[in-house]
């Protein structure tokens, strides 16, 4: 039989008493008690809620506005004026058929679909000075004037991302991902964001004004890819998307977002998938991931600037997901200073071995931030380094006066085939992580059952380690 590796913290007693959280139409519940059923309703009532744009049937063909097709034209010209008349006309579909598009910088407005159709691809130039002007946008969680995603929409409503053709963001170790700067990625000779970094985080900790915080050109801060911010109704739908400069989906402080059937494949540095940054009522689904990072990382906000903006990342459900290379399945963190609340995954693969780790949690006590009532169910996983990590010694550790709050997990019927360690599970001895429920959980082979360090309230139901029991 396997007990617990290494328990520094009281375990005694129930689970700690939680405050209610609300799902504006849906009854409140309360911490271990309140049973899988009622909390999966309130995954159920999330997808009801969270709504889905809808268009004029009328097409704005890109080739009536010039655009050429034959991977060498500039077509960022043709893009924005279908865009305008799209906008203009009250809405529809801008329409990218057969060819391979080269563009600089796409912006959408409202009621817009860019609605790429299968064989067609949008390739994205790699020369920084196409991403000028600078937007207001958020890097690693922090806001700042900086170069424009690829493609970007800024306080708008209903908008799209749809078909099956491809978004190709040209990002290799020649452009853009040397700019990381590290010995992997990093190219004698070429600038890197290391200097431009260090100065934001510092503007970011004075207090200095977003507006006023100036890392565009001289800076080397890759873009993200994909970027709405401060949107409302947002639908990215299966479409394929490659070769990003930074971060692949990062919509940021937006209310309903739908990403369905979107298939992610970048292998660079910072290449995570999909990371919804302080956004309300989120789907993610049928969708798969092959990342040189987080596979999905839930965020908001990185120290300073995610307690200013104080917007949790909540009401999110995570469905029929398959997750390959990458340094976390679905990851919750660092940048999370704002919080995280209600999240549901369920029905996900993870298997590969470049796969780092399944489930992570990672903060610190700089980041900050409660992370509470997440439930997961019906996880695979194949191969893994790291099944279920919750880490509080991430990156800078405990180097701050900002304790994270770590509470009400529950992970059901999840199955691992192989990892190298079970947990690598670690809070503050002055702030445990607590209610900690493992219900049906068999991890077949393990190397070994790693660390589970102040935890406050771990409970294992029906889980076995190597074909052994495993009690708290």
């Amino acid at each position: 039989m396997f007990s617990r590796r290494r328990i520094l913290a009281s375990m005694a007693g129930g689970a700690a008493g939680l405050a209610l959280i609300n799902l504006q139409g849906c009854s409140s519940f309360g911490s271990g008690g309140s049973g899988q059923t009622n909390d999966w309703a309130m995954a159920d009532a999330i997808r009801r809620k969270t709504t889905v744009p809808r268009f004029p049937n009328v097409d704005f063909d890109i080739r009536r506005y010039g655009a050429v097709g034959d991977g060498r034209t500039d077509n960022s010209k043709a893009f924005a004026a279908a865009i305008q008349a799209c906008f203009a006309a009250g809405g529809g579909r801008v329409l990218v058929t057969g060819g391979d598009y080269l563009t600089g910088p796409i912006h959408l407005k409202s009621n817009i679909n860019l609605h790429i159709e299968e064989g067609a691809k949008i390739r994205f130039t790699t020369d920084p000075k196409a991403y000028l002007p600078a937007v207001f946008t958020r890097w690693e969680g922090m806001e700042l004037m900086g170069y424009s995603p690829l493609i970007y929409a800024y306080r708008q409503k209903n908008i799209a991302i749809t078909g099956k053709g491809e978004l190709d963001g040209q990002a290799d170790r020649t452009t853009w991902w040397p700019w990381k700067g590290n010995k992997e990625w990093g190219v004698e000779g070429y600038p890197s964001q290391d200097a431009g970094r260090e100065a934001l985080m510092k503007d970011v900790e004075a207090g200095v004004p977003p507006e006023q915080r100036m890392y565009a050109e001289g800076y080397y801060f890759r873009p993200p890819f994909v970027q709405p911010y401060l949107c409302e109704n947002v639908l990215i739908e299966d479409v394929r998307i490659v070769r990003a400069p930074f971060w692949l989906l990062n919509p940021v402080l937006c209310e309903n977002v739908t990403v369905r059937g979107v298939h992610l494949e970048s292998l660079g540095p910072n290449s995570d998938g999909c990371d919804p940054e302080s956004c309300r009522n989120v789907v993610i689904e049928n969708c798969f991931f092959n990342t040189g990072d987080d596979c999905i990382a839930i965020k908001s906000g990185r120290n300073a600037d995610g307690r200013r903006i104080n917007r949790p990342a909540e009401n999110i459900v995570i469905a029929n997901c398959k997750m390959e290379a990458g340094h976390g399945g679905v990851v919750i963190g660092s940048e999370i200073s704002g919080g995280a609340r209600n999240i549901f995954v369920e029905h996900c693969s993870m298997s590969s071995p470049d796969l780092e780790r399944g489930i992570r949690f990672k903060t610190n006590s700089i980041r900050g931030g409660v992370i509470e009532h997440i439930r997961y169910r019906d996880i695979t996983i194949g191969e893994v380094q790291n099944a279920i990590v919750i880490d509080f010694h991430y990156e800078e550790g405990d180097a701050g006066k900002f304790d994270p709050t770590v509470r009400d997990i529950e992970i059901r019927n999840l199955v691992c085939q192989r990892a190298d360690q079970v947990f690598q599970v670690r809070g503050f001895e002055r702030a445990p992580i607590k209610d900690l429920r493992l219900v049906d959980v068999h991890f077949q082979k393990a190397g070994g059952i790693g660390v589970l360090e102040h935890v406050e309230g771990l409970t294992a139901q029906n889980v076995t380690i190597n074909g052994q029991p495993f009690t708290r």
